[in-house]
């Protein structure tokens, strides 16, 4: 195996979800390192588009195309803009898509892209290289809007706590560099027994903020549902109970198994048409405890996926 930073996450189960097949077109919306992409591309003779914003993303992934002549081909952008960018190059319709959400461990393991609290750095923490950035966040957001973002996106409880800190030492110095903003942290929020840094949740938060990720994701799976042809699969891992919550409810609604409001109401008027995904395999497929002890980054994955149906998106 290559690096710990190349290993991607429930490899095996995405291939088998997706079981590439010769003559098939494929789309790895969350590119990265290209680990899904290669193994696709291994596995059967089939077409794959990689999407990523990440322009040294896309760098790699152009030498990585060189391996696999007219057949891997990395557009720059968002994912939740893969219709679009599908569109301008011919492709209408596609067998099957992945997305691994969240930040990519190039990104994480670089700390001059800030996203790490462990390693000092810039405090950045944007998957492109455009937009607002996670020091424009901390030192201009007022205090009840830091507060919301710290919660709603890190599920920090002492949300209201981080938020005063920030503000409170802005005041006396700008917040610029990643050990700056953890060391803050962890000064007001408590060691919890599980050994997660308390820096985790805050810096969780600020970097869905920043890049818009759940709307993206939001976005991505509508574009899924538009693209994908009957049969086509689509496999999403996801990192935590913001993403999971979001994939889950969208592939129920999705397949006509979404909760109605009462027990008495018809489906027909909470589901409008026909189901456009079919689950093969019900709830979220975890990692085997093989691959937590080999990559410790996959303990929290969660992967769902299901099939297009022939129903109109």
């Amino acid at each position: 195996m290559t690096t710990a930073q190349h290993i991607p996450v429930m490899l095996n189960e995405v291939l088998e979800a997706l079981a590439p097949r010769s003559g098939a077109v494929y789309v790895d919306g969350t590119f990265g390192a290209g680990g899904y992409s290669r193994a696709f591309l291994e596995a059967a003779d089939c077409t794959v588009w990689g999407i990523d914003r990440d322009p040294l993303a896309v760098k790699n992934g152009a030498r990585m195309a060189a391996d696999f002549p007219s057949r891997l081909t990395v557009l720059n952008g968002r994912y939740g803009d893969m219709a679009d960018l599908l569109a301008d190059v011919g492709v209408a319709q596609i067998d099957g898509l992945a997305l691994d959400i969240g930040v990519s461990s190039m990104q994480i393991d670089d700390p001059s892209r800030g996203f790490s609290f462990r390693e000092d750095g810039p405090l950045d923490m944007r998957m492109g290289d455009n937009g607002q950035t996670a020091a424009d966040v901390v030192n201009e957001l007022a205090e009840r809007e830091l507060a919301e973002i710290i919660y709603n996106y890190g599920e920090e409880r002492a949300s209201r706590r981080v938020a005063r800190a920030i503000v409170e030492s802005r005041a006396r110095t700008m917040i610029t560099r990643t050990a700056q903003l953890a060391n803050l942290v962890r000064g007001v929020v408590a060691k919890s027994r599980d050994g997660i840094d308390p820096a985790t949740r805050t810096f969780q938060a600020l970097r869905i903020y920043v890049n818009d990720e759940l709307a993206e994701l939001d976005r991505g799976l509508e574009a899924a549902e538009a693209l994908l042809g009957p049969g086509g699969c689509l496999a999403v891992v996801s990192f935590h109970s913001l993403e999971d919550r979001r994939v889950k409810t969208f592939l129920q609604a999705r397949s006509g198994n979404a909760a109605r409001p009462s027990r008495h109401m018809p489906i027909d008027t909470v589901v409008a048409g026909a189901p456009t995904f079919q689950f093969i395999k019900r709830g979220a497929v975890k990692p085997t405890a093989a691959e937590t002890r080999a990559n410790p980054r996959a303990r929290s994955a969660r992967l769902r996926w299901a099939v297009r149906t022939e129903a109109a998106a």
